[in-house]
């Protein structure tokens, strides 16, 4: 559907897929594309801005869509790229539409009206988090309690230094899927994990899993994949494979799905 910023032969701002998936899971991808719409000409950038890091979640996408398809279960994909709005960000994040993202100028996003602004949400940003929260809605008229597992990747470098972990369990206060993921890719004995390194969940900064997992009592998983590690599909697929070893025990335990508040 075209709206102020995105032209009718524009793809739309998400993907549902497996949308008649039985288990009762769901997936997100916040960071799944790179695209910039049309109108915006690229925010300015130019050659490997336009792919590298800075601009989506590289092979989150591919993740996504493989574990959707192995544990049959619905998954969310943002449409358009991180730098034209961050959709794992709250509205008043300064990073929403960022300036600047790993030394990269973003001229595009340097001086933005409330009009600009409020065209990109209603294009992309608004659209998501609905399609999000209809399939929870959904989700939770069908099985009650759902898990929702949300899946980014993060560069192998920072500010010029090297992150060794190859997937990071991101978590805050409710650990009844992070734990016992942690422990199994552990005994694993070949994956280097990370336990909220480099980064974490953080209440107040991210936005998807708060809105609609933790909201509602649900347990939930948020994941980063090193971006090195998952460059092509069929990385990201074998990645995709160990994660989905150690966390397939832990979705089949019926007592897992049961509302629980965390203080």
């Amino acid at each position: 559907m075209p709206t102020d910023l995105l032209a009718a032969d524009e793809p739309p701002p998400f993907e549902l897929i497996n949308a008649a998936g039985r288990a009762p899971v769901m997936l997100c991808c916040d960071h799944a594309s790179r695209l910039i719409p049309r109108k915006l000409s690229q925010l300015g950038l130019h050659g490997d801005d336009l792919t590298r890091h800075i601009a989506w979640d590289i092979g989150a996408a591919d993740v996504a869509r493989h574990m959707s398809n192995v544990l049959d279960a619905p998954a969310v994909l943002c449409g358009y790229s991180r730098l034209v709005v961050d959709c794992n960000r709250l509205v008043q994040d300064p990073t929403l539409m960022p300036g600047r993202s790993d030394g990269t100028i973003v001229p595009g996003n340097a001086v933005l009206t409330e009009a600009e602004r409020n065209a990109r949400l209603a294009a992309i940003y608004v659209p998501y988090h609905q399609a999000l929260e209809d399939l929870s809605e959904q989700m939770r008229r069908r099985h009650g309690v759902v898990a929702m597992l949300s899946i980014h990747s993060c560069t192998d470098r920072m500010n010029g230094e090297y992150r060794p972990w190859e997937i990071c369990i991101c978590w805050e206060r409710d650990d009844r899927i992070s734990a016992p993921v942690m422990a199994a890719l552990r005994a694993r004995g070949s994956v280097v994990v990370g336990d909220n390194q480099p980064y974490g969940l953080v209440i107040g900064e991210d936005c998807s899993v708060p809105i609609h997992a933790m909201r509602r009592g649900w347990p939930h998983l948020l994941v980063e994949f090193r971006q090195d590690l998952i460059g092509t599909a069929e990385t990201a697929r074998k990645w995709a494979d160990i994660l989905i070893d150690a966390v397939r025990p832990v979705l089949a335990d019926a007592s897992l799905y049961r509302t629980q508040f965390f203080d």
